[in-house]
């Protein structure tokens, strides 16, 4: 039976709960065991750009706790998956790194082995269990259902240190939706960026490039989007609803996590994966459930 870390991150627990929910629930259908540890801290992606030594260590004793467990960590958010996967190459390839963060993590009793595996949510769908065995579990799948499946940033790039896809043609996430029985709809801008890094800081630009992916989802014939990280569903969910509100965007294309869909598939009550805590209204999803 598997079993991994489960790393929430600092966003997740704070402004998407929903995605929690669902990827336990999802998670404990397919027979997935997690473990929380209490002790994990922010994955030091927020300090990448102005102390890079200080994020790695953040990293570092994450990776630290995890081995103390002997468990590898399962991640639901791109930028903790991309910051974890990166410090933990960084100190394989550079072994006086990896003695200069345990020489902090001493103070703790903890220490880093290069002995933890990081995985996506997605790329442990895709790669530990296969869409096979996912379609099993199908009970209750979607018919004529057309979504536009956001791959984000983090998750694959550098393609060299993610391993998680093909950088430029990625396939792995339209596979995960299509074993829903929905379709992954072909869409130009599918690994563009979705604004988020830039909110808070040029939040017209950010908005700017929010519509261009809405607008290119809606003209591909999506009839939702979905996002497998938390920063990404923030944007097309709550800053596409501020955006409606400020006229900056009439396309109305609600975006839903992929737990969330492949639950709805499962025959998992939609209240147990937190559909209602969505921003943009999700009920009409349930009218292509077969």
């Amino acid at each position: 039976m598997m079993k991994y870390a489960l790393f929430l991150g600092c966003n997740i627990p704070a402004r998407v709960k929903q995605y929690d929910l669902s990827a336990r629930s999802v998670l404990k259908k397919l027979g997935v065991n997690v473990a929380d540890i209490r002790e994990f801290n922010c994955c030091g992606y927020p300090m990448k750009n102005s102390d890079f030594k200080t994020s790695l260590l953040f990293s570092a004793r994450n990776l630290a706790l995890a081995e103390k467990e002997n468990l590898s960590i399962l991640t639901l958010c791109q930028c903790c998956f991309g910051t974890l996967k990166k410090a933990a190459h960084l100190f394989k390839e550079e072994i006086g790194l990896k003695d200069e963060v345990n020489a902090f993590l001493s103070k703790e009793k903890l220490s880093y082995h290069g002995k933890v595996e990081v995985k996506h949510f997605l790329s442990m769908l895709h790669k530990e269990i296969g869409t096979t065995a996912i379609k099993e579990k199908v009970s209750n799948g979607f018919k004529k259902l057309k979504i536009a499946a956001h791959y984000g940033c983090h998750a694959l790039r550098p393609s060299d240190v993610m391993q998680f896809d093909d950088p430029v043609a990625p396939v792995v996430f339209d596979e995960l939706v299509d074993v829903t029985g929905a379709e992954s709809v072909d869409w130009s801008m599918k690994t563009e960026c979705c604004g988020a890094p830039l909110l808070g800081v040029n939040d017209d630009l950010s908005m700017t490039l929010t519509e261009k992916k809405l607008a290119n989802g809606k003209a591909s014939g999506a009839d939702f989007l979905c996002a497998a990280c938390p920063w990404c569903q923030l944007q097309f969910d709550t800053v596409q609803k501020l955006m409606e509100a400020k006229g900056r965007s009439n396309h109305n294309l609600p975006s839903i996590l992929y737990p969330q869909l492949l639950g709805l598939a499962m025959g998992i009550p939609g209240e147990e994966l937190g559909i209602q805590m969505n921003q943009k209204d999700l009920s009409s999803i349930k009218a292509f459930l077969t």
